[in-house]
């Protein structure tokens, strides 16, 4: 191999797309057979197939994909399979915006097959975007939840839940998206905080306060604290509600905050979570004012019709005119949207499917799960402690897994589907067999289930449940962000153990969100979303992934900063010219000569190396199974830009183009190893880089390798001072050069080292200078050579005869003065006169002589070192 071989610039773009072409994505199959490897599989999050693989997508899978590379590299059997879970709302949404349509204005099965189209298009374009990213991702257990193949097991599991008693079928107020007509679990409640109006009203006995006074037609009692005074005459007597003039029960309840606006509240079916208990708690009645696409019912009255804004202002209007208002007061407010479209949600009740939430069971498992960082675990456990109803499961959409339900018209029993008829959609086929009525008439169940229903069971699915192979649950990590520990890591959790009784993963790795380089989160409103595509593009993949990688810790949030990318791509050609340089001077050293290479043979600073080395591939190691990607990168990095450019290939240069063969052998045995082991640690981070470095090694990928192992041997504290005593030694001189304004390269007289035991040929080479050991202590003597006069001192002392001063000073012998200044007086003649100056106006420049010759003196660590000028 000749130098001219690699080229000096790095170019990534040309590289990349070269080993995108070469690489066998095989090397990353899962093995399913019999291995005697660990297993190690990953419970990869299926994204939502938007089209558009954004920079939070990307930098969860950078995390993922680490992983995955220095498991395979540690001897795992790793499986990174990608799934993609398209059902659900944003679907829907994006093509009834894209057709211009409604849900309900096509056939059932027509709106499928747009909702199939488009998610198979978006699929396509976001696979390229991580092949590019380089991903090492198993396609061969890629999923798609829309296929038969996925949901089927989504509908088995729903069938066994139930069969179990985990599912049950309520009439039940749910949480309910107007603009999306279906219900959503509080999971999928987005909080923002608005400012409303606190609307004070008359009733007949006592005043109230409310913030939903278009609810007034469905106040089925009011409330007050108690201990309240003031409303205590009134406690079970009948109301009149005005306008609407309904008669309504006072109830007490402690639940009531006497100090809130007037301490008197509406119960209405339903303003708030609040109301649902009282609903259930005092077994109030139940009177629906809004209907599923947030228009008021014929319960409202003259409303009817109205939307919920429309009524809001229509009702505030009349209770003005009838003299019922007589206040109003801002209120902030969290209002609680739809998380697809931003919408109110309204609280309605109706027929819904719900899975039973088994708390202290989720609890439990989430403790016996390793969490990375261990801090995130509070998000969920406050979340299930917070849990006060169970998860409705039901959506009224159409693109997503059929709830495998009949109801039988004659006896209204409900069918539910045999696992062996699944995979089904109940609105196109029958049941099999007969109702137990002997009715073969059945109404379908037109209601889905959550699209979490499917994304729960990914555990289950990777690992093998319900497939051809044996189950290998607990999969060994799940990572995700922290935005859906409440979805995500919740529902998964509470199916492994309802269906199998375990928990899903043996540890959870948690990332935090990309913010944009202003430092909010990003957003096509605020212009801050970058692509990775537009990264790639202009800087390279691998300096995408380094950003990823330094950008902060597992758990914490990222900002993307241009500068982080930039420097980025320096460092790849920093270490391309480190990798360029070695590999010139080892043309002629192969594998066998580093097998066969007498250790023995290694200078000090070679032994600092190596010790330095197998140090970084020890720490690397540890932080990597720690999942601590910055920390590990950045020790890499610092040593390779640090201690082995700016140092070892400084020091070594002298050897490498000098002509004694054994020093020389023992540098090329030092690169070798280092450059070797660098491509080896860079290769989960920046797989292309790695794998160009590797090439000129070996035939084989670098991920196909083993993870590099520490040399105990190596590891020497001993090592390590003497050559950090070289180093500096040789960093000092180097600065005194730059100090005087020499040049690097030239060379001094001569070098002498006291107080130290050091190999001094390496210092020699680097500095292109004769360098000697010496025994024993140097002896010095300082001679004064100049008088430096302080003009601090002497101008404001003797003002307009301060030059005369200076001068006369100057014309001393500079011997003279010194003497004088030990005395505690300097005296001098000035204009004929005898002027005393105190010490302290004066600096004596001294001259350091040792034998007879002039030198420097520079002291480094307890070592002496004598330049001789």
């Amino acid at each position: 191999m000749t130098e001219s071989e690699i080229s000096k610039e790095y170019n990534a773009n040309e590289v990349e797309e070269k080993w995108m072409e070469k690489w066998n994505l095989s090397m990353y199959h899962f093995n399913w057979g019999e291995d005697t490897r660990p297993q190690y599989i990953i419970d990869t999050p299926p994204p939502y197939p938007t089209g558009n693989f954004h920079i939070g997508n990307a930098l969860n899978w950078c995390y993922i994909d680490f992983v995955a590379r220095y498991k395979r590299m540690r001897g795992y059997n790793v499986m990174f399979p990608q799934g993609w879970d398209c059902h659900g709302l944003p679907t829907e949404v994006k093509v009834e915006e894209t057709h211009g349509i409604t849900k309900n204005q096509v056939p059932r099965a027509e709106f499928r097959k747009m909702c199939r189209e488009l998610t198979a298009g978006n699929i396509d374009k976001m696979r390229k975007t991580m092949l590019r990213l380089g991903f090492s991702v198993d396609w061969s257990n890629e999923f798609v939840t829309m296929e038969p193949s996925y949901f089927v097991k989504t509908q088995k599991s729903f069938v066994r839940m139930y069969n179990n008693g985990y599912i049950y079928h309520e009439d039940h107020p749910v949480n309910w998206c107007p603009r999306c007509e279906t219900a959503i679990a509080f999971a999928e409640v987005e909080y923002n905080e608005g400012q409303t109006k606190l609307n004070f009203v008359h009733f007949d006995k006592v005043d109230i306060a409310t913030t939903r006074p278009e609810l007034m037609a469905a106040c089925v009692a009011v409330a007050v604290n108690p201990k309240d005074e003031r409303y205590s005459q009134y406690i079970g007597k009948e109301i009149t509600v005005p306008i609407f003039k309904q008669k309504v029960t006072l109830i007490a309840d402690e639940a009531v905050e006497p100090e809130f606006g007037t301490g008197a509240v509406m119960i209405c079916t339903f303003g708030d979570k609040q109301d649902i208990r009282w609903w259930v708690k005092y077994g109030l009645p139940l009177v629906k004012a809004i209907d599923k696409q947030g228009k008021m019912t014929e319960a409202a009255g003259k409303y009817e019709g109205m939307s919920i804004t429309e009524c809001r202002e229509a009702v505030i209007s009349d209770l003005k005119v009838a003299g019922f208002l007589y206040d109003q007061k801002p209120l902030e407010q969290n209002v609680g949207l739809c998380w697809r479209c931003d919408t109110p949600i309204e609280t309605l009740s109706g027929p819904q499917w719900f899975v039973k939430i088994d708390h202290e069971g989720i609890l439990k498992a989430a403790d016996e799960i390793n969490w990375y960082p261990e801090y995130m675990k509070v998000r969920l456990q406050n979340w299930t402690n917070t849990m006060e109803w169970d998860w409705c499961i039901s959506r009224q959409r159409i693109f997503a897994t059929p709830i495998p339900i009949w109801y039988c018209k004659q006896c209204g029993e409900v069918m539910i589907a045999e696992e062996s008829w699944l995979p089904i959609d109940p609105n196109e086929a029958a049941p099999k067999k007969a109702c137990i009525c002997g009715s073969t008439d059945f109404e379908p169940e037109t209601d889905v289930l959550d699209t979490w229903m499917d994304s729960s069971i990914t555990a289950l699915h990777v690992t093998g449940w319900e497939s051809e192979h044996k189950l290998r649950l607990p999969a060994q990590i799940r990572p995700q962000g922290h935005d859906i520990i409440r979805t995500w890591s919740f529902y998964t959790i509470l199916r492994s153990l309802a269906v199998e009784g375990k928990k899903p993963w043996d540890s959870i790795m948690v990332n935090g969100m990309v913010l944009g380089p202003d430092g909010h989160k990003m957003s096509k409103s605020l212009g801050n979303v970058i692509s990775p595509e537009e990264v790639t593009t202009q800087h390279s993949a691998d300096a995408f992934r380094q950003w990823g990688a330094v950008g902060g810790s597992t758990g914490s949030d990222v900002m993307f900063r241009w500068k982080d990318v930039v420097s980025a791509s320096r460092f790849l050609q920093k270490m391309w010219s480190i990798y360029r340089f070695s590999m010139s001077h080892l043309k002629d050293f192969e594998l066998e000569d580093v097998e066969t290479f007498p250790t023995d043979s290694l200078l000090t600073i070679d032994r600092w190396l190596l010790s330095k080395l197998n140090r970084l591939v020890d720490t690397s190691t540890k932080e990597l199974d720690r999942y601590q990607f910055d920390s590990t990168f950045k020790a890499i990095r610092g040593f390779a830009w640090e201690v082995l450019a700016d140092n070892y290939l400084e020091l070594v240069k002298g050897r490498l183009y000098g002509d004694e063969p054994e020093g020389r052998r023992a540098a090329q045995y030092v690169l070798y190893r280092t450059i070797k082991t660098l491509s080896l640690l860079l290769a989960p981070f920046i797989p292309f880089f790695a794998e160009e470095l590797y090439s000129r090694f070996s035939n084989e990928s670098v991920h196909t390798q083993a993870w590099p192992a520490v040399d105990e041997k190596f590891i020497s504290e001993d090592a390590e001072a003497a050559g950090e005593l070289i180093k500096n030694i040789t960093g000092e001189v180097r600065r005194y050069k730059s100090d005087l304004g020499m040049a690097l390269n030239a060379p001094l007289k001569k070098i002498e080292i006291y107080n130290a035991d050091i190999d001094t040929g390496d210092i020699a080479g680097a500095t292109n200078s004769e360098v000697e050991l010496m025994e024993g202590a140097p002896s010095f003597e300082y001679v004064p050579v100049e008088v430096k006069p302080n003009m601090g001192i002497l101008g404001p002392r003797f003002r307009k005869d301060a030059g005369a001063v200076i001068e006369a000073l100057k014309a001393e012998v500079p011997a003279a003065v010194e003497f004088q200044a030990v005395s505690g007086k300097i005296t001098v003649i000035v204009n004929g006169e005898q002027v005393d100056i105190e010490p302290e106006a004066v600096e004596i420049r001294k001259e350091v002589i040792s034998g007879g010759r002039e030198v420097d003196v520079i002291e480094v660590r307890g070592a002496v070192v004598v330049i001789v000028r």
